[in-house]
């Protein structure tokens, strides 16, 4: 996309995920940094209008502002891709790779990356008890935001219970222990190293309330295992074909030294709240907010 101000950036937010009052935080942020830098922006809720209302706007560009399934899956990209409006973010193929947890484990693996041991299961099968060694972590298959997530440690966990919520198909992943670990890659570089430190793990509540987590950046880690994040999140970015920011995170078993790195999941659309860790790990790198949303808007193009 050109640099041009004035341009008419369709603000595409809310939608129907799990996730949507993330995707409404995002926006609102989103939104007014890009008023700010000039451009004129139209919100347009991700609904059964969704099509029509792009086709009467007639946008230069889309901010995708989307979050979790048919936001980040690749669905929605595929509509704009068949509007041929240039967005923002991942495309089509590397979206529903990345939202499809098993799928993404598959790719990093081929390219040598570090996953942990893991297996779909059909949820129903928790019925018959435990389906690995403690500690271990069942989550769904094409959820973000932790949406979804339990980690077993012990026989006191109720399977039953928790099986009621899950949908049919999940992922059994073992339990890495240690430190969570995370890296933004924009414009296929990475930005910084950020250490997450919360009460118990990095869920839907340490991530999005005031004080649910803290961030420490640039992360107290060895250069070693720093320069290791940063050549599996370029390799994990460039592996599933993303393009835009990405944020991948990783678990670290610090008595394990570099073996002890594991990806946990590539995300195409992270958070852009007050809590989020790309804003912070940009304005580190020199990147104002405001600039960070104008470079996804320059960014923006069809067939990504």
């Amino acid at each position: 996309m050109s640099n041009e101000r004035g341009l008419t950036v369709a603000l595409v937010k809310g939608g129907r995920s799990s996730e949507r009052d993330i995707s409404l935080k995002t926006s609102e942020q989103c939104g007014l940094a890009l008023r700010l830098s000039g451009y004129k922006v139209i919100e347009i809720e991700a609904d059964m209008h969704l099509i029509s209302n792009l086709k009467s706007v007639k946008p230069d560009v889309i901010f995708n502002g989307l979050h979790g399934r048919w936001g980040e899956d690749g669905v929605v990209q595929g509509c704009f891709e068949w509007l041929e409006i240039p967005y923002t973010h991942s495309g089509v193929l590397a979206s529903a790779l990345a939202m499809n947890k098993e799928k993404a484990r598959e790719v990093f693996q081929r390219n040598g990356l570090p996953v942990a041991r893991g297996f779909l299961l059909e949820s129903e099968r928790l019925h018959n008890g435990h389906p690995m060694s403690f500690p271990y972590v069942i989550k769904p298959v094409n959820e973000g935001s932790s949406v979804g997530v339990s980690i077993i440690l012990n026989e006191n966990e109720n399977l039953l219970a928790i099986r009621e919520s899950l949908p049919k198909i999940v992922l059994v992943e073992e339990f890495i222990p240690g430190r969570e670990l995370t890296v933004t890659i924009m414009d296929n570089k990475p930005l910084g190293l950020t250490e997450i430190i919360s009460p118990a793990w990095y869920d839907y509540k340490a991530k999005y309330q005031f004080g649910g987590s803290r961030h420490l950046l640039p992360a107290p880690v060895p250069d070693e295992i720093r320069d290791a994040c940063y050549s599996y999140a370029s390799k994990a970015h460039s592996a599933l074909g993303c393009r835009g920011v990405t944020r991948i995170d990783f678990r670290w078993n610090d008595r394990k030294k570099v073996e002890g790195i594991v990806i946990l999941e590539l995300n195409t659309q992270p958070g852009m709240t007050e809590t989020s860790l790309v804003p912070e790990q940009a304005k580190v790198f020199g990147i104002s907010f405001q600039n960070l949303c104008r470079w996804m808007i320059e960014d923006a193009s069809c067939l990504r």
